[in-house]
């Protein structure tokens, strides 16, 4: 990964940022001073071989672990400065999340699953629907809004997640391997969603890849 010296407000960075698991000769550097930043709107693509680090920067920016030395900054605030509750807040209004596996709640629809970030934040239900529905008329699954994960296939599942991770506008949004298990043609269009909402919308993406394209 390439380091540069972080803009003074970014959406997110790092600054020299290690993440070390074990002691002495067990001591395994998954993360080893990382300086970086992504801007609001900018589109950034993760890329190494596995065990590289990319995972671990991943959890570092979404403040799921703490690193072992630096920072981690969202907006310009240090993860460490806060405690468990904030930092739940913080990542439910400014963080948005997509995995390779789109992890949706099986039992609740697609709509349903957009939304639940905005239930978490005790918004009222009919409005938390309306914006879910919203995103999911601009992913094209407007259609789709009141079928279970099962129903769906997996780029559909894979753009309801997509639609999870927006629905909060978020300033960032972290992907980890957000098209490892769908074809080329899905996988291009998911890009393409995720390229076009960073621009349109200023929202930073940041995506771990295996795929050159």
């Amino acid at each position: 990964m390439t380091s540069t010296t972080p803009t003074l407000v970014a959406a997110a960075a790092a600054l020299n940022a290690s993440k070390i698991y074990g002691k002495n000769d067990s001591e395994v550097r998954a993360l080893d001073d990382v300086t970086v930043d992504f801007a609001e709107g900018q589109f950034t693509a993760i890329m190494g071989p596995s065990g590289s680090g990319k995972s671990t920067l991943m959890h570092l920016m979404g403040g799921l672990d703490s690193p072992t030395q630096g920072q981690v900054l969202l907006q310009g605030q240090d993860w460490s400065g806060f405690n468990a509750s904030e930092q739940g807040s913080r990542r439910n209004k400014l963080l948005g999340f997509v995995y390779q596996f789109h992890h949706l709640l099986p039992e609740f629809t697609a709509q349903e699953n957009v939304a639940m970030p905005l239930w978490i934040r005790r918004e009222l239900k009919d409005a938390a629907n309306a914006k879910a529905l919203e995103r999911l008329s601009q992913v094209g699954l407007e259609n789709r809004a009141l079928h279970r994960p099962a129903e769906l296939s997996g780029g559909e599942r894979q753009r309801v997640a997509i639609a999870r991770a927006m629905v909060t506008q978020p300033a960032c949004v972290l992907a980890d391997e957000p098209t490892g298990n769908l074809d080329r043609a899905t996988a291009e269009s998911v890009f393409d969603l995720m390229l076009s909402t960073a621009e349109k919308q200023g929202t930073a993406f940041v995506v771990v890849t295996h795929d050159p394209q």
